[in-house]
């Protein structure tokens, strides 16, 4: 393929491993700068970006401050900020009964209230770019729904609406605001994922294949192309 994001910028938030890390490689194949982002996992954001030659830096998405300091340290680096995926999540299965308001606020902090702050602390650089473009990774359960991740779908769903929302109000700039929805996806987990019926295509998609969505709905075909929820799930039932 051709290096059709070369010159533009990306940030890829909980890009340490899985579909986070196949995003940040995928864009930076197509010529992008990437950020790389995690919480805590100081090793895995620092080898990929070391792959990649990118930037890694370490935010808790949930803290308004460390995601402007995080933007802060792309935009010295770059000098510019074109590209934002929202990836970071907690992906937990537990009983609804162990959920109290804490476990609640920290899962939905982080997919949903991460994805907000994220957003809004990279605003002012995407204004700038003349392809700015954002991307929220979804759940396919918030569209099937499963059992133990009331806090996971809401959030996941959530993610949704504020697509379609940003999508909307930022119109106006030319930035385009899609969400992905990844499938059964071939992960390494350190907990239990959400049971899913197996896709028509009869196995398991690769991080490869959602980064691939990503790249193309960030790149110079998607122009017109915004407020979408786009499924790479093999067809499983929506």
């Amino acid at each position: 393929m051709s290096k059709e994001l070369q010159g533009r910028v990306a940030l890829v938030t909980g890009a340490g491993r899985n579909i986070g890390r196949a995003i940040a490689i995928a864009l930076a194949d197509a010529g992008a700068a990437v950020v790389v982002n995690a919480r805590k996992s100081q090793e895995e954001i620092q080898s990929v970006a070391a792959q990649i030659g990118g930037l890694a830096v370490l935010a808790d998405v949930t803290d308004e401050k460390a995601v402007e300091r995080m933007v802060e340290a792309a935009l010295k680096k770059f000098g510019r900020l074109d590209i934002l995926v929202n990836n970071a999540a907690l992906r937990a299965v537990e009983p609804i009964e162990s959920i109290d308001a804490k476990r609640w606020r920290e899962v939905t902090g982080v997919i949903l209230d991460g994805a907000w702050f994220c957003a809004r602390a990279c605003l002012g650089a995407l204004k700038k770019s003349e392809a700015g473009a954002i991307v929220n990774i979804g759940g396919l359960s918030a569209h099937t729904g499963a059992a133990g991740r009331p806090h996971v779908i809401a959030a996941k769903t959530g993610l949704v609406g504020l697509t379609r929302a940003l999508a909307h109000d930022l119109a106006s700039y030319s930035i385009t605001v899609n969400c992905v929805v990844p499938g059964l996806i071939e992960t390494v987990r350190s907990s239990p994922s959400a049971t899913h019926q197996e896709s028509p295509l009869g196995r398991r998609g690769k991080p490869e294949e959602v980064a691939a969505a990503v790249r193309f709905l960030v790149g110079p075909g998607a122009r017109y192309i915004t407020g979408q929820t786009v499924h790479v799930s093999g067809g499983a039932a929506a």
